[in-house]
């Protein structure tokens, strides 16, 4: 619930009036988004102020403007951030939010008076109040993804009823001014965007994400049964507080007020965006940011294709477990560190909630977590009754990460191997110049039935041949291999099956 500051102090309605005009007037032309408190102190102003609701309306209409501007200078501050955030950025951000959660409440509160048969006339359109609320809603969403946090209680409903408010008065489809989208276009881009996984990709991602949705989203059709002959089926409970559930994963209670939707249109269009990127079309040309030119581009819309177009069952089930372990994150730490086989001194501690054979869930307790970033490689060691006779650093990647507050973060690692080789690679045309630090990987049939090559992204490309490895153990060993397939990538690291280069 939001509460006026200390600071402010009740005032006549024409001297509250009178302080969001002049601010309004110094803030025309402004940029960035330094003034988010002053924004929130005018729609506090605006609440206590009892004005007509046609005067109401051009005053939240003003001071969207200025939330817009502000939210648009913010989302950029999002895209390099650590996680946890620091507190003084979650504070920027509670702020942000507050406006935007302000604006929210205070526009669904003026389509009362505009369906109140006995009240005055206007020719305001609820359509305009609607869309409006829905886009103070999906910033919402959009900086929670960004900071890894979960959206505020009660946001997703209040989505739903936003959308099914316009169904039930026939504005879904009502175009926006100037091309802009269409109440049901807003609804089903946030609803794509959370489907995405947010959890599972690093800000950079998700503004590319949001960025492909806004831009590509063909017509999505909302129904009230299942579409047929369709993979990537999804749907929402529009009496829930929850975004949109995979039907493979879950099913509604046969109770629900449920619409369904399907993602193949969009996930069809990612694949081929895809394509054409690895065929050498610029992202330019595609109308694609330029995000798409970058060697992680091409993987992130087939991730997007599979999350959307063919969303799957968990493999494996969890097991609750309680036990700490040390975790020692990023490519080169973990060279030095399986290089060394010495327990590096830059190390977190972390506690093991859950795990399942093919990875775990994990809290952290202690240590630096400022360089920890999703798709990031990381070794983890299991400490007291759980530690292994020999010690194993059991080599991950950071699938997801959630953050509720700035001294918490969870992660969620998939088990690479249960060890790798630091090793050193060169091409033989390029021996003069400086070698570059990578892992192998042992073969783990039948997932990856050849030793892999962790190396930092953008360096190789698939079927790249006579790549030197130099190995120091005992003796100094050189292999030359060739790089035969690309099974992971993302913005930190490409990991490729190697095989010998004959």
């Amino acid at each position: 619930m939001i509460t006026s500051p200390d600071t402010l102090s009740p005032a006549a309605p024409d001297a509250n009036i009178k302080s969001i005009l002049e601010w309004l007037a110094l803030a025309h032309g402004r940029t960035g988004s330094d003034d988010a408190d002053q924004l929130y102190r005018q729609l506090l102003l605006l609440r206590e102020a009892p004005v007509p609701n046609s005067q109401r309306l051009k005053l939240l209409d003003l001071l969207f403007g200025q939330a817009e501007r502000v939210a648009n200078g913010e989302l950029p501050r999002l895209n390099e951030v650590s996680l946890p955030i620091s507190r003084k950025q979650r504070q920027r951000v509670r702020i942000l939010l507050d406006v935007l959660e302000t604006l929210t409440q205070d526009y669904f509160n003026t389509l009362a008076e505009l369906f109140d048969p006995e009240g005055p006339s206007s020719s305001r359109v609820p359509h305009t109040s609607l869309r409006r609320a829905m886009h103070t809603i999906g910033w919402q969403v959009r900086i929670t993804h960004l900071i890894a946090a979960p959206p505020s209680p009660g946001l997703w409903q209040v989505l739903h009823s936003a959308f099914f408010t316009a169904r039930r008065l026939g504005l879904e489809d009502f175009p926006g001014p100037q091309g802009t989208p269409s109440i049901r276009q807003i609804y089903t881009g946030i609803l794509l965007a959370a489907a995405a996984q947010p959890a599972s990709f690093s800000p950079p991602e998700l503004e590319f994400i949001n960025k492909f949705i806004s831009d590509c989203i063909p017509p999505i059709d909302l129904l009230e049964s299942p579409p047929l002959d369709s993979g990537g089926i999804f749907w929402v409970d529009l009496d829930k507080d929850f975004p949109a559930h995979a039907l493979i994963r879950r099913i509604p209670t046969p109770d629900a007020r449920v619409l369904y939707f399907s993602c193949d249109a969009i996930a069809e269009i990612a694949l081929k965006q895809r394509t054409a990127l690895l065929q050498g079309i610029p992202a330019e040309t595609l109308g694609l940011p330029p995000f798409a030119d970058t060697s992680v581009g091409p993987s992130t819309l087939l991730r997007l294709n599979r999350l959307w177009g063919h969303p799957s069952k968990r493999r494996f089930s969890r097991r609750r477990q309680s036990y700490r372990a040390n975790l020692c994150s990023g490519l080169g730490n973990l060279w030095h560190l399986m290089k060394s086989r010495q327990t590096p001194t830059e190390l977190s501690e972390w506690m093991i909630t859950n795990e399942s054979p093919d990875g775990f869930s994990l809290m952290h307790m202690s240590g630096q977590t400022q360089y920890l970033r999703v798709g990031d490689i990381v070794a983890l060691q299991a400490l007291g009754d759980h530690s292994e006779v020999t010690p194993t650093w059991h080599v991950c990647i950071i699938r997801w990460a959630v953050s509720e507050n700035p001294e918490h973060i969870e992660l969620g690692l998939q088990i690479l191997a249960p060890r790798a080789t630091a090793v050193e690679i060169t091409h033989t045309y390029a021996l003069e110049s400086s070698n570059i630090a990578a892992l192998i990987l042992p073969a783990t049939p039948p997932l990856r039935p050849t030793q892999s090559l962790v190396v930092p992204a953008g360096l190789l490309r698939e079927n790249t041949r006579r790549i030197i490895v130099l190995i120091e153990a005992d003796n100094l060993e050189v292999r030359e291999v060739q790089a035969t397939s690309l099974d992971e990538q993302t913005s930190a690291i490409e990991i490729f099956s190697v095989l010998p280069d004959d």
